[in-house]
């Protein structure tokens, strides 16, 4: 059956994660990544907006109103809305270490002060309805984490609060992205521990994405929290499945649709992650359709208006194929299709 909702997004940092100039697999532009979007179309349906990297080269955190006014404009062209945006936060972009010392977790605050301003910018001019800003801990890899798991999660929940009530000065909502390399986050428990220590629901939820989610239950980074072990049966995934987003899920607020091939190997900065892998890739290990049903059971009641295809560490040629797109789009649609609502 067709619905009209959740609105279906595309997101537009895989033209920039993992990229690198004077590599085959340079960055890829706004422009070119709108246009390879906007090209997308199954049966008469497109996709409906876009989720956005508020960082060079895309975008300039510092660009003024009428520069960004000038980006919400080019979107609105195609026929886009924007949903939800990545703020700055990791060190080497404006952020730094929510984990770190004063000068680093005010920098972290910094980013999540300019993505606020930015939405702020982009709901006014009425390109942007709904969506969140995500962020995470900007602390990459987990064995400094780990000399006082307690502490440091303690100090990036701190972190995390300061950000919360900046956001919800801005009438914002923050979505921490669980992904296996970020610290205090890298594992389905560690991430849950963090969102209670947080304890701002209403502010401060988290943000599930399926290949990273997958990762969760095997275990990566944190093999004591594992859920699943290779080779288990079809209905001992699916109980382990159903452990995990029974905890996550009531503080779900952005959901991201993905394949994973249950490899680690990501590329550039983002080495030893999630790897993202085509909607139709034989190895994916996911039944991408079933699985966001658990994410989704009572989204709309969470404030979810719109879902994300993250494809993040794919080679250039392959997202410069207008067919990856429709075949994206088409999952997406199934995703809708079976979870979705008026």
């Amino acid at each position: 059956m067709s619905h009209a909702s959740p609105k279906l997004h595309n997101a537009m940092w895989p033209g920039l994660v993992g990229k690198e100039d004077g590599t085959e697999n340079p960055p890829i532009s706004l422009d070119r990544m709108l246009e390879l979007t906007a090209g997308a179309e199954v049966n008469g349906v497109k996709f409906d907006g876009i989720d956005y990297f508020l960082f060079l080269p895309h975008t300039d955190p510092e660009a003024s109103d009428d520069e960004l006014k000038a980006i919400a404009d080019k979107i609105a062209s195609h026929g886009f809305s924007v949903g939800s945006l990545v703020a700055p936060v990791w060190p080497g972009t404006v952020g730094d270490s929510s984990m770190g010392d004063a000068e680093s977790q005010k920098k972290f605050l910094t980013a999540v002060e300019k993505a606020c301003r930015i939405a702020r910018i982009f709901n006014e001019h009425g390109v942007r309805n709904y969506g969140v800003i995500r962020i995470d801990s900007a602390e990459f890899g987990v064995e400094k984490w780990k000399e006082n798991p307690i502490e440091n999660t303690k100090k990036i929940a701190a972190t995390f609060k300061e950000a919360a009530k900046i956001a919800a000065d801005h009438g914002e909502r923050l979505a921490a992205e669980g992904e296996i390399c970020w610290a205090g986050m890298h594992s389905w428990r560690d991430m849950l521990n963090l969102l209670e220590e947080v304890g701002m629901p209403e502010t401060l939820g988290f943000q599930a994405d399926l290949a990273h989610t997958y990762l969760y239950l095997m275990g990566y980074n944190a093999p004591e929290h594992a859920l699943v072990q290779e080779g288990d049966s079809e209905e001992k995934f699916y109980a382990a499945y159903k452990q995990m987003t029974d905890a996550l899920r009531p503080w779900t607020i952005d959901f991201h649709v993905a394949q994973n091939d249950g490899t680690v190997h990501g590329s550039g900065s983002h080495d030893k992650t999630g790897k993202h892998c085509p909607a139709d890739d034989p190895n994916g290990k996911l039944d991408i359709v079933k699985c966001s049903g658990y994410w989704l059971e009572g989204a709309q009641d969470r404030g979810i208006q719109h879902i994300c295809w993250d494809g993040c560490m794919f080679p250039n040629s392959m997202l410069e194929k207008q067919e990856t797109w429709n075949t994206i789009l088409a999952k997406m649609i199934e995703v809708r299709d079976a979870h979705g609502w008026e």
